[in-house]
């Protein structure tokens, strides 16, 4: 039987070390925490499975603190608990080289899942912590030998359900059938602006129950046995996933402020903490105070976790004796290594004799090549598969009743479908890939940063890559898209020139293990270019390359990439013929390239040669830094227009007679 007694005081600690650190700070989030602490007490110590010493051991629970404000209240359960986070990381929060940053980075602190901060991302992503686990258990497990089986737990807040990329999860999730994804929403009323009345009346539980979901509904957040309860009632549900709704009250104890948004982001102040221990009959008159029977309960989970370890261990081992082909599988996927020779199949695809192929399409082909040698690859489309290309042929599709199908059907869900493969690649085990428009990248931006802010693995894949893809009309068009793109630290961006050229950037994105990646195809068909006549399209690992050049030393370079590439060419053996010594560079990547040593960069594009044109059918932002003060940047300044692609690139100036033209001034400049 749980003891009461000890129960609140474990409570009080975690409170009051969230209080604490927060004021010791100056700032911070407490409210949320003074109000939470009961349900989290309760879920950590009496249901999630996992261990302080080994953070990583694959078969724990995943918890996810959507609230990431609340930060504090993971840093202390975490500290609490025993992992590696001494209390004097407690009372750095918020400072410089702290491992407690306002709102918890997955990679930064032991113990933190996900990266959380932006509102209804960390819902989201639990979502796809979920989705992986059931791929990969329906994948690896056998009769007897459940070596992938746990929860994914997480507290989401008033926030977090405003938030639509949450929304967009919550439906794809019910429609699912999430069965071990179960969230505590921390109920109470309060946001930065008063109460959550002003602009938030829906009935969350009926709203809940329409996407699929359990409900367990309306429960006091205060009280343990209830939270304890309804958790077991979330997991008896296992065909939905489960939202405990947990009435709290946000800064519980604090006299003056409990149930207002004044403790929502501000510390208490020293008065009103001493006022909120008062209240609370906290009876240590230091701050940081760990009373040595709570510190003793919530170290009880290094015993019981490394137990459970150990219990897991044993029965893989037992799982690698019985099918050794599956657990060597597992634990490939779970490294993320890749078998010898995984790319031959997607090496021999295109030959120059074939017909034009859109880079789109050649995309499909390569995925198509690779996937049964990439362990754990899978991924899908925002209602798009057909015109990304992305479908798996042979995958099968995961669903509600199969969970072995490695095609993902993400809806017309754009927000949530980043989120979402996030979390399968944060499980571990899955190279997740999505796919739409790339003007819809506008819609992702925010897990496409989150990607790469924790150096994920995943691949987004963005078709109808420029005004090339015609009718659709400015809409439709991307224009700012790529220089945004490229803008993110860590992404890896890559617009291929031809179907060659799409094999080597898919080869380098797989084999990527630090962050994410994004190409940018064609919808248009592109020749296939002649490597017997051109430098192979191995220098698209390099980022950018000397594709051809009619003279060792040119009197002027062009640079494009994607489709401008072949305009490039074109521009360049008529200027070659004309006279003029001509280089063009196929720059697919700018990380990649930039990257490169001195040296390497110098060679393709050589300092004292400044007369260059670029050619790209974007924004010329960011163009100067390979053009120079002297060079020319053909793109696009301006929406684009509702015609045939054809014609679009004739309007814009995207054609070899204007790369001729800007080359030809570019040179008179440098030699006047």
């Amino acid at each position: 039987m749980p003891d009461a007694n000890l129960d609140q005081v474990s409570i009080n600690t975690l409170r009051f070390l969230t209080v604490d650190a927060v004021q010791q700070a100056g700032n911070g989030h407490p409210g949320a925490p003074m109000g939470a602490s009961p349900m989290a007490y309760v879920m950590w110590n009496r249901f999630l499975k996992h261990n302080p010493s080994d953070p990583s051991w694959p078969d724990r629970d995943r918890f996810v603190l959507s609230a990431g404000h609340a930060s504090i209240l993971l840093y202390g359960l975490l500290h609490l608990t025993g992992y590696d986070l001494p209390l004097g990381e407690i009372k750095n929060l918020r400072q410089w080289g702290s491992k407690t940053p306002g709102h918890p980075e997955h990679g930064h602190t032991p113990g933190v899942e996900v990266t959380t901060g932006p509102l209804g991302q960390g819902f989201a992503h639990g979502v796809g912590l979920a989705i992986a686990e059931q791929w990969m258990a329906n994948n690896y497990n056998r009769s007897g030998h459940e070596v992938i089986n746990h929860y994914t737990y997480g507290i989401v807040s008033d926030g977090d359900l405003q938030e639509g990329v949450a929304s967009e999860a919550a439906s794809l999730a019910g429609t699912l059938g999430l069965g071990k994804l179960i969230y505590l929403y921390d109920d109470n009323d309060i946001s930065i602006e008063g109460n959550t009345d002003i602009a938030f009346t829906e009935d969350v539980a009926a709203r809940f129950r329409a996407y699929g979901w359990h409900v367990v509904d309306s429960i006091d957040g205060m009280d343990t046995e209830a939270v304890d309860v309804a958790i077991r009632q979330a997991q008896a549900e296992t065909a939905r996933p489960s939202i405990v709704i947990c009435r709290t009250i946000i800064g519980f104890g604090s006299p003056n402020k409990a149930g207002t948004a004044g403790v929502h982001g501000a510390a208490l102040g020293a008065e009103e903490v001493q006022l909120t221990k008062d209240a609370l009959s906290w009876s240590y008159p230091e701050p940081f105070a760990e009373p040595q029977d709570a510190l003793d309960n919530y170290r009880q989970a290094i015993p019981r976790g490394q137990a459970a370890q150990k219990e897991w261990e044993a029965s893989f081992e037992a799982y690698r004796n019985a099918y050794p082909d599956e657990a060597s599988k597992l634990e490939q996927a779970w490294k993320g290594t890749l078998e010898e020779g995984w790319a031959n199949e997607a090496d021999a695809l295109f030959n120059p004799s074939d017909k034009p192929v859109s880079t789109r399409e050649a995309s499909g082909k390569v995925l198509n090549a690779i996937v049964g040698h990439v362990h754990g690859l899978m991924g899908g489309s925002a209602d798009l598969a057909p015109s990304n290309n992305t479908r798996l042929n042979d995958g099968g599709d995961f669903s509600a009743t199969d969970r072995s199908g490695q095609n993902m059907h993400f809806g017309v869900r754009e927000h949530a479908m980043g989120s979402i493969a996030n979390g399968m690649a944060l499980h571990g085990g899955i190279v997740p890939y999505t796919a739409t428009f790339l003007i819809f990248s506008d819609y992702m931006r925010p897990s496409i940063r989150l990607a790469a802010l924790m150096g994920l693995r995943v691949v987004f894949i963005f078709t109808h890559d420029s005004v090339g893809l015609g009718e659709d009309g400015p809409t439709h068009q991307p224009i700012e898209q790529l220089a945004g793109m490229r803008a993110v630290p860590n992404l890896v961006v890559l617009r291929p020139a031809d179907a060659t050229e799409t094999v080597e950037a898919w080869k380098s994105a797989i084999e990527r293990t630090d962050g994410p990646t994004t190409f940018a195809f064609s919808r248009q068909n592109l020749p296939v270019l002649d490597r017997s006549a051109l430098a192979p399209a191995s220098g698209v690992r390099q980022g950018g390359y000397t594709l051809w050049e009619s003279s060792s030393t040119p009197e002027v370079i062009i640079i494009a990439t994607g489709s401008e590439v072949h305009i490039a060419m074109d521009a360049a053996q008529q200027l070659a013929e004309s006279g003029t010594a001509t280089r063009v560079v196929s720059l697919p990547s700018w990380e990649l390239f930039d990257a490169q040593s001195q040296s390497y960069r110098d060679g393709v594009l050589p300092p004292n040669i400044t007369a260059r044109v670029s050619i790209e059918a974007g924004s010329p932002m960011g163009w100067e830094r390979y053009v120079g003060l002297q060079g020319r940047i053909i793109g696009l300044d301006h929406f684009g227009a509702s015609a045939p692609g054809p014609t679009l690139y004739e309007k814009f100036g995207l054609t070899a007679e204007h790369v001729i033209e800007e080359a030809r001034a570019t040179l008179a400049q440098v030699k006047s």
